[in-house]
């Protein structure tokens, strides 16, 4: 509707993408969508929509107003420049605005309420905005068989009403011309649901006055704006023969829902509950066509509420009843087939103007929300996910068809290029009942706004933002893939395990969002991560009902599971094999569960040792004096109890884990929701409160030591170390920061992971969040760090020694010491290793003479964080040399020349000069090249001559003198 609707018309063109396409499909069938890897997973596009900010509309309310009071963003549109978003909040009877110049974060612009407009009880249906012009759409119907309605025309500057005009009927939906000359208005005049009509049922129609569409000239100043009624059936009330011939349900109550106006000026309305689409010529103001959506029938979907997540189901021969409309282009439609009173084939469809599909989703869009965890289970039998709204725009030469889930919370991306051919490029998750969508393709924006405000349990209305632009988006950050030609079903995701043998599986569960326990294989290694394996859980061959809240993967094979109660007698520890099924309960010692109420077992890890397996648990709520009143605690008000079990005896041991106090007012608390061996000795928990969005406050990870010594009070106290603050990490999202930071473990590829529970959508806006938190190395580093130490075989050698060096890592009980040491001469690696139980050796050869300072680094391993030594100094010696000095003859006459042979033992470079010298005179200079010189010199003087060669050395080599040599010159 308004703006959003306006954007379909005129100047798209089709640039087709490099992706794989949807085949064109009959009413039928069930294609899937294009542009996926070969696992199902929607593939990461060049360019993408991200989400940029998420702003409560409870926030844009008066200062007389309650920020608990309910208040919604429906329908919205934009102002010219793109940087004034205003939307409808029918529950507040009030238009708001948002400054959105700055997308990143967007500011409260305030309201006006219709209250200063009319009446209290005016509710706005829809709004545009014209030039300087906000167009607000007006219900103010006294009964739904007096309807009525009008439009006010406020000037957007101020806020202040310059006319209002009288729509002569209930209104709905609003869009405008691409030239701002005309716009056209649904009114709607809808039925009462609770009404029964002669001869029909409760609801059905015929409910008159029947509807019609208004159609507005904008020529002019808004004082000369005029009106035109173009009715729908004939003047006596009777159904006009286009409507017969189309198969409208009730021809004489057409009920016009939606509108959207192409380039040509043609007027597309839908008549959701005829099931129908009618086109108008605003130019001539005549009906030129009606035409069925249809019937379809979809195979492939979850049609049972049965507390399973499984698209098995086929709903048959179910009218489409379109809800949103939007013109593709000029000769083609879109519409989002939510379904109303006796419909809806949970998908969107593509028609030409005569009427014909040459496109349906069939189950795609259903079964997207279960590969992204958000399907409605609670809708399962009704409307699924159940797609009410739809913009069409193009951005950057490319169409795209965007269509939102009321139901499960998301807006689906299209490439529309090839209308017969649409491309799923996106999920693009939102918060709760997401009803206009707004592209603003001038500032590459999207918007988003909600119609679900719920103040009592934190859903809040919002208005979302998404820009185009590069890289990956940051959603989903975890996806099913498909396991018999279906998505894989998952939701409420409240635990997390590593896989003890693959470094790149996780393990994870649903918990009683579903009513049978299922275990989920997670694959890390690819981005998003991937649940590509559910593991029902049995008992005695029977699917068990188990509330998952915890899970560990056993080195002995199969899991340990944390199965939280109702009650505190129906808390237990499960053991079950690889497969699944149950080979042991463990309950909480009476003494316990009888102080526990609904907030029982959160999490559960392990530990081995030379005593046996302990298993841990984390109980979520202090022990309640009496759990149905929870106003007085066992242990005291902000402790929260960690238990071990030790298998070996079954005996269970419990420590006092000291909370964080919730915040002030009744509405919060603070409990733990995972409990994580880091070492031996060494556990992470998760701590959270009771809020979310703005509110939300505490959401982190501490790593408490166990104390090697028992209390003798049989509860041991423990002092936590704040390891992460992960509120950082989710409100980076830039979404509704998620209340059940739930599921935490290190993979043994050393990174650490988590994950939030979406409730499986009730009372939550159904995003789920998987984070990869770092190395563990770097988030433990504290509980995880070594200490590197390092020893030389010798601190003075000569050159061309092999000097070993002995590199020891040490750390705490359970620290695991493998990864790779290297070995640095200053800046210089001189060499590296593998550490093996904890050393690692390394042989340094070719150390040049000179002080050498050195010093070891540990990379850190998988559970074991980084360290360096200290410095080790080395003294390194010039090699040790000889000279050896040889003459040709021992007498030769003055001035003849004399041959001399030089011989130099040990040289390593051999480079550098010899002098043969005789006594204290330099007789020659030559250069060495080698180990042997050769020369000849001339003696003149008579007499004896004491000749030595005198080798000077290298940057390596010792100097050398040689024995003398005597030789006589005679005449």
């Amino acid at each position: 509707m308004s703006r959003m609707l306006r954007h379909a018309a005129g100047g798209l063109t089709a640039a087709a993408l490099i992706a794989a396409v949807v085949p064109a499909a009959t009413a039928s069938s069930t294609p899937s969508p294009a542009a996926t890897t070969a696992s199902g997973a929607a593939a990461a596009p060049a360019s993408a929509f991200h989400r940029t900010a998420t702003f409560p509309v409870y926030r844009n309310v008066s200062g007389d107003v309650s920020p608990a009071a309910e208040t919604v963003a429906e329908i919205s549109d934009v102002s010219a420049d793109g940087k004034t978003l205003v939307y409808t909040d029918a529950l507040g009877k009030r238009i708001g605005f948002v400054d959105i110049s700055n997308p990143s974060d967007p500011q409260p612009d305030g309201t006006l309420s219709l209250a200063q407009l009319g009446d209290v009880d005016d509710q706005p249906t829809s709004v545009a905005v014209v030039g300087p012009y906000v167009l607000v759409v007006v219900d103010t119907s006294a009964s739904f068989t007096d309807p009525s309605g009008r439009l006010d025309v406020v000037r957007l500057s101020n806020g202040k009403r310059i006319r209002s005009i009288d729509l002569e009927g209930q209104p709905d939906s609003i869009a405008v011309n691409a030239d701002e000359s005309v716009a056209a208005i649904a009114i709607e005049n809808q039925r009462d649901e609770e009404a029964t009509p002669p001869g029909g049922d409760e609801g059905d129609l015929p409910q008159l006055p029947a509807g019609f569409v208004q159609v507005l000239d904008l020529n002019g100043g808004p004082a000369d704006w005029t009106t035109e009624r173009v009715e729908l059936v004939n003047p006596d009330g009777t159904a006009l023969p286009e409507m017969v011939a189309a198969g409208a349900t009730a021809p004489t109550d057409p009920e016009p829902e939606y509108v959207s106006i192409n380039s040509r000026d043609e007027l597309a309305v839908t008549l959701q509950e005829n099931n129908a689409v009618a086109l108008i010529d605003l130019d001539t103001r005549e009906l030129t066509k009606v035409f069925s959506a249809g019937s379809v029938t979809v195979e492939g979907v979850d049609a049972k509420k049965d507390g399973a997540i499984r698209p098995t189901d086929t709903i048959t021969d179910v009218p489409r009843e379109p809800d949103a409309i939007g013109w593709v282009d000029d000769d083609h439609l879109a519409t989002a087939n939510e379904g109303d009173w006796r419909g809806g084939s949970r998908g969107w469809t593509i028609f030409d103007t005569d009427g014909d599909v040459v496109w349906d989703a069939g189950s795609t869009f259903e079964r997207t929300a279960i590969r992204h965890g958000l399907a409605n289970e609670d809708r399962a039998a009704k409307k699924g996910a159940e797609p009410e709204g739809l913009a069409i725009a193009t951005f950057d030469g490319t169409p795209y068809a965007f269509v939102g889930s009321e139901r499960s919370n998301f807006v689906a991306v299209y490439d529309v290029s090839d209308p017969t051919k649409p491309v799923q490029k996106q999920v693009l998750p939102t918060t709760n009942g997401p009803e206009g969508l707004l592209p603003v393709p001038g500032r590459d924006l999207l918007a988003v706004s909600s119609e679900t405000d719920v103040a009592s349990v934190a859903v809040r209305a919002s208005v979302s933002l998404f820009r185009l632009g590069k890289g990956a988006p940051q959603f989903p950050s975890i996806v099913s893939t498909e396991a018999a030609g279906a998505p894989i079903g998952w939701t409420a995701l409240g635990a997390l395990s590593a896989d003890p043998a693959d470094a790149n599986r996780l393990w994870t569960a649903s918990d009683a969002a579903l009513k049978s326990a299922s275990l989920y294989s997670v694959d890390v290694s690819k981005t998003p991560a991937q649940i590509t394996r559910a593991i029902p859980v049995t008992e005695a061959g029977a699917p068990a009902a188990l509330d998952v809240e915890g899970l560990f993967a056993r080195p002995q094979g199969g899991f340990w599971l944390a199965s939280e109660g109702a009650t505190g007698p129906q808390n237990a520890l499960v053991r079950t094999d690889a497969a699944g099924a149950v080979q042991q309960r463990v309950a909480l010692p009476t003494d316990v569960s009888a102080h526990v109420g609904k907030w029982g077992l959160e999490g559960v890890t392990a530990t081995n040792d030379k005593a046996g397996e302990h298993v841990w648990v984390a109980l979520q709520r202090p022990l309640w004096t009496d759990p149905a009143s929870t106003d007085g605690t066992v242990d005291g008000d902000d402790v929260a109890r960690i238990g071990r079990y030790d298998v070996a005896d079954a005996s269970w041991h419990w420590y006092a884990y000291p909370l964080s106090s919730p915040r002030r007012g009744g509405v919060d608390w603070v409990g733990l929701s995972e409990v994580s061996a880091v070492d031996g000795d060494t556990l992470a928990v998760i701590e959270r409160d009771k809020l979310n969005g703005p509110d939300a406050r505490i959401k982190r990870v501490y790593t408490v030591d166990i104390p090697a010594k028992e209390s003798a009070s049989g509860l041991t106290p423990l002092e936590k170390r704040l390891a992460h603050d992960v509120l950082p990490d989710l409100r980076a999202t830039k979404g509704w920061t998620q209340e059940k930071l739930e599921g935490l473990t290190i993979g043994r590829n050393g990174q650490v992971y988590a994950v939030t529970d979406n409730d499986g959508l009730k009372d939550a806006t159904g995003e789920t969040v998987f984070l990869r938190l770092g190395a563990a190395s770097k988030v433990f580093a504290r509980e995880l760090a070594t200490r590197t130490s390092l020893s030389v075989s010798a601190s003075s050698a000569p050159y061309g020694s092999v000097v070993r060096a002995t590199v020891t890592v040490a750390g705490g009980t359970g620290v695991s010491l493998d990864g790779r040491v290297t070995l640095r001469d200053g800046n210089a690696v001189v060499g590296s290793a593998a550490v093996t139980s904890g050393t690692a050796r390394i042989d340094v050869r070719g150390l040049r003479p000179g002080t050498h300072r050195l010093v070891a680094t540990y990379a850190g391993g998988t559970l074991s964080a980084p360290s360096t030594s200290g410095v080790v100094t080395v003294a390194v010696r010039k090699s040790t040399t000889s000279a050896h000095l040889a003459v040709g003859r021992t007498v030769v006459k003055p001035g003849k020349r004399l041959a001399v042979t030089v011989r130099l033992g040990g040289v390593r470079q051999g480079a550098g000069f010899v002098r043969i010298v005789d006594g204290r005179r330099t007789v020659k200079t030559i250069t060495v090249r080698g180990a042997t010189v050769r020369t000849t010199i001339r003696l003149r003087g008579t007499g004896k001559h004491h000749l030595r060669a005198v080798y000077a050395g290298s940057t390596i080599d010792g100097a050398a003198t040689s024995k003398a040599v005597t030789v006589r010159v005679r005449r």
